[in-house]
């Protein structure tokens, strides 16, 4: 009998959620999973996170982290370029999205993460209707990983466990810069 695999969302304001669904992705590959990180927003520098998963992958090739974005995404409607640069992000998105499609449906990985998904979901490069039929017709052994603030609903209620990362205080509010390692 094949155990029916679970949807994590990671969510909300506070630091933690790429960093929780990483821990979890370098545990199942610890146990002998194969895993496929996908990175929506992230993809324009190299990080800490990035070279770790990808030293792992080069072990045995069961660990692997795809960033399919050019950079965050900065929502300033009084930006003229704004609308020019977000149409480009959803061009990127899309493209994203048939792999991730592609690759959840391979039967392939026995963990998928979407990093940042929510936020491509929030600022309209991908529809939650989409996503939530990913999931409902994924494989059925499947687990996934859900990651980035403003979780819709639709998929909070399908997921098996959510968790909402809070803010309650960061260096950045007293004008302390990102730090290598710890950041990023």
């Amino acid at each position: 009998m094949t155990e029916k695999g679970l949807v994590l969302i990671n969510t909300g304001t506070g630091k933690g959620k790429t960093t929780a669904a990483l821990g979890t992705a370098v545990r199942a590959w610890g146990d002998g999973q194969r895993v496929l990180i996908l990175q929506f927003i992230k993809g324009a520098w190299k990080y800490g996170e990035l070279k770790a998963i990808e030293t792992l992958g080069s072990i045995d090739g069961r660990i692997e982290i795809r960033p399919m974005g050019d950079g965050f995404v900065f929502h300033n409607k009084k930006d003229p370029d704004n609308e020019e640069r977000l149409q480009e992000k959803k061009e990127l998105a899309r493209k994203a999205w048939d792999m991730v499609k592609k690759e959840v449906m391979s039967d392939n990985w026995d963990l998928v993460v979407l990093d940042e998904v929510n936020y491509a979901i929030h600022f309209g490069m991908l529809d939650t209707a989409e996503v939530a039929d990913l999931i409902r017709n994924r494989p059925e052994k499947l687990n996934m990983i859900l990651t980035g603030r403003y979780a819709p609903q639709e998929l909070i209620d399908l997921a098996d466990t959510v968790t909402e990362m809070t803010l309650v205080k960061h260096a950045f509010q007293k004008g302390i810069r990102a730090r290598r390692g710890i950041e990023f």
